[in-house]
């Protein structure tokens, strides 16, 4: 039973204060003074084991950690403090995931029999942390075990669908219940987009003008929407001809307003970020990863040197699904707002945002500055470069959140097209005028600007008036597929169903990238080849564990055993129950392999595609009595001369692979260990050094980058393909697929854009052929 005491009593013992990481403890140090000693533990300090499963299936799911060797340190170090200490306050993060780390130390440092307490803050400011500690509380074992429960049930997923890839695929690929989830809706929508038939449609815009004073003022363009007195029907045209054939109706018309409504138009600004909001908005403005936003939004969080003022944290607790916002910081940002733009920028009463997220845990706040004082042109020379560009997404955002809704002045204007003999046409033209700016005053011109100010300015019309035709223009179009998930959209789908919550969204991201089963194309998330196959099989042989609504209703359960309205053990027998028959069942699944029709030139058996760590390639079915083997398209094989000298021995130098990928190593081994760097040529120009460009992969999850082979002398590397044939515009290179533009269509690996200027265009002829081993 975890112990509550009362702080208010008079004492003067020192104090332990532990939290997480050490950038935290300097800010809460520095706040609480010399009678309090803070350590931290740098994240959990216990654990599964990883080398077992860990997890006792036949006593009731009973998890059995251990405290792992790196953090032994740590807990010795908080042991030993809280010896000389008259109490202990655990202040770990105020999430599930902080309050089981709370736990974990209660038990890992032995600090049951020792006075100790559970203080709990959403921001690092010296009054919220001195608040928490007048008011210490017990841990709450709800929230303990809620976190429990998505270990254990996250364990057995992983220890049993893992091992399952291995032996189908091939070693060293992972699958979870989140992340197996995530990779299913990428596949789903490249399936979607390979499917996808593009249908031919046209528009027709006129521009007309006031019969009288036909100036630049009096003119003006709209849009054929319809058969004139048809209620509801949108026009279809779907062919060049069709086109025609009502451009030329169109030009033999007589032009008539028939109907001018004017109305307001109120537009609330955005609420204030929660964890998605956030990874979207930085990823769409900056291009930061979820991984990149989340790393910056800690910093600002645990606190910074804001010279004279010392460590303060200057955003709150970002991992949220809530947009609350407490009473005090409304205050705080009405009497700033008014004081930079006037009362009329304020809205009457405090904005109240309603809940929109799934299953949000509406015990937190939003993310906004700890002081809306504290604008980010202050902090400028406090601040590294990317951590102002986020303090002053949140910042922005957050006062916006609080502002006045701007108001526009619609005008629609509805025209008749008729003629002798002829269909009538309905014509509509639309102008948006903004008449107050309200929020908009101080969002970005991005932000602002979402919602556009219209089309071309309308000049004074009135019912019944005659207009004249100025011109047509009729334009082809073709419906497209849906884009691929980017970073940011791939957050929202997950949020939108239900799938993982804010501590979970950067880690699956950056699994799926990692295992090489997700890659990026500019900004787009494309499956790989070896993505689509892990996800086929998942979704064949275990499509509970990959089902959206299965996951989400996880999630449920999850909030439920939170909020102590059922024990964890069921709700994990429950789930685990019937992955153990799938995964009974799936020991008949034959491997992941294609027959190709060859027989093995050293054993006669067939010759079959398998996977490898650099994906597939032709090996002897006999293995591991055969060990033959070669690259599907027709490279050095393992074991295969080539014309590289070692430079210890002058021998000749075959090629070899191994747990980083392919390399080369003397002939001679071992007589001679004499190795180097495989590398395959792409033909083009390093444009830093004028060194090779070379092709390489990644250690972790084996995905292909490009570099300098004069690494590490010249750093120079990029995900994109580099071409041999020079920029047309400045000659500079060319990186296929777009990589600097935001684009995410499936014609994005026929285009390339240059590396040092703004030229795009399509993919060039090769100059000469690129690829050659060094």
């Amino acid at each position: 039973m975890v112990k509550r005491g009362n702080t208010s009593k008079a004492d003067g013992g020192r104090k332990l204060v532990v939290v997480e990481s050490p950038a935290k403890a300097r800010t809460i140090a520095n706040i609480l003074g010399k009678r309090f000693e803070v350590k931290a533990s740098v994240g959990h300090v216990r654990d599964l084991p990883k080398s077992a499963l860990g997890v006792d299936v036949e006593s009731d799911f009973a998890p059995k950690y251990l405290i792992p060797k790196d953090k032994r340190k740590a807990v010795k170090e908080i042991q030993q403090a809280a010896s000389k200490a008259e109490s202990v306050y655990l202040a770990t993060d105020p999430d599930r995931e902080g309050e089981a780390i709370a736990w974990h130390l209660l038990v890992a440092a032995g600090l049951g029999d020792r006075p100790h307490y559970r203080v709990v803050f959403h921001s690092i400011t010296a009054s919220d942390v001195e608040e928490a500690f007048r008011s210490p509380r017990e841990i709450d074992m709800r929230l303990v075990e809620a976190q429990q429960a998505r270990r254990v049930v996250d364990r057995l997923v992983g220890y049993g669908l893992s091992p399952f890839l291995w032996k189908k695929v091939r070693r060293g690929l992972s699958a979870g219940r989140v992340q197996s989830a995530a990779l299913g809706l990428i596949t789903k929508r490249e399936d979607e987009i390979s499917r996808f038939d593009a249908r031919e449609y046209w528009s027709i815009e006129v521009a007309l003008a006031k019969e009288r004073g036909v100036g630049e003022s009096g003119q003006f363009r709209a849009k054929l929407h319809s058969r004139f007195g048809v209620e509801g029907e949108q026009l279809s045209i779907n062919n060049a001809e069709e086109a025609a054939d009502l451009s030329a109706t169109l030009q033999r018309s007589e032009y008539r307003v028939v109907a001018v409504r004017k109305k307001k138009q109120v537009r609330r600004p955005p609420p204030p970020f929660i964890t998605s909001t956030l990874q979207q908005d930085s990823f769409r403005r900056f291009g930061f990863s979820a991984k990149r936003t989340m790393v910056l939004s800690q910093q600002l969080y645990e606190g910074l040197s804001l010279g004279s003022s010392g460590e303060i944290g200057l955003i709150t607790y970002m991992r949220t699904d809530s947009t609350q916002v407490a009473a005090s910081a409304q205050q705080e940002a009405k009497l700033f707002l008014e004081g930079r733009f006037g009362k009329e920028y304020v809205p009457p009463s405090p904005r109240r945002y309603s809940k929109k997220v799934r299953m949000a845990q509406e015990a937190h706040e939003a993310i906004r500055p700890t002081s809306v004082r504290r604008d980010p042109q202050s902090l400028r020379a406090s601040l590294g470069t990317d951590q102002y560009k986020l303090y002053s997404l949140i910042w922005e955002r957050y006062l916006v959140s609080q502002m006045a809704d701007a108001v526009y002045d619609v005008t629609t204007v509805d025209i008749e097209a008729s003629g002798d003999g002829v269909d009538s046409y309905l014509l509509r033209a639309t102008n948006t005028e903004v008449r107050f700016t309200g929020f908009l005053e101080l969002s970005s011109p991005e932000e602002g600007d979402k919602k556009g100010k219209g089309a071309s300015l309308l000049p004074s019309l009135r019912n019944g008036e005659l207009l004249q035709l100025l011109d047509l223009y009729p334009e082809q179009h073709f419906t497209e597929p849906p884009s691929r998930y980017s970073e940011g959209t791939l957050v929202r789908a997950l949020e939108e169903k239900g799938v993982g919550r804010p501590s979970t969204y950067a880690p699956i991201l950056g699994t799926i990238q990692e295992r090489g089963y997700v890659e990026k194309v500019g900004r787009a998330l494309r499956p790989t080849e070896l993505g689509m196959v892990v996800d086929g099989l998942l979704a064949k042989h275990f499509p509970r564990m990959t089902d959206i609504g299965f996951t989400a209703e996880m999630e449920e359960n999850l909030d439920e055993i939170a909020r102590g309205g059922r024990p964890w053990q069921p709700v994990v027998r429950e789930f685990y129950e019937p992955l153990e028959k799938a995964l009974t069942a799936s020991s008949a699944v034959p491997p992941a392999q294609e027959e190709t029709g060859e027989k093995c030139e050293r054993c006669s058996k067939p010759m079959i595609i398998r996977w490898g760590r650099l994906g597939r390639f032709i090996a002897c079915s006999g293995f591991p009595e055969c060990r033959n083997s070669r690259s599907l398209d027709g490279e050095v094989q393992d074991g295969e001369s080539t014309n590289e000298t070692c430079d210890k021995c002058g021998g000749t130098m075959v090629l070899r692979s191994g747990r980083f990928g392919r390399f080369l190593a003397c002939g001679r081994y071992p007589e001679c260990n004499g190795r180097k760097s495989f590398m395959v040529k792409t033909g083009v120009a390093c444009p830093q050094c004028g060194g090779d460009i070379v092709e390489r992969r990644t250690r972790k999850g084996g995905r292909r980058f490009y570099g300098c082979n004069r690494y590490p002398e010249c750093k120079f590397i990029t995900r994109a393909e580099p071409l041999n044939s020079p920029c047309p515009a400045c000659g500079g290179m060319l990186l296929k697929g777009a990589s600097n533009r935001r684009s995410d269509s499936v014609a994005e690996q026929s285009t390339c854009s240059c590396s040092r200027c703004n030229w795009t265009g399509d993919v060039p002829e090769p100059l000469s052929v690129g690829a050659a081993n060094e």
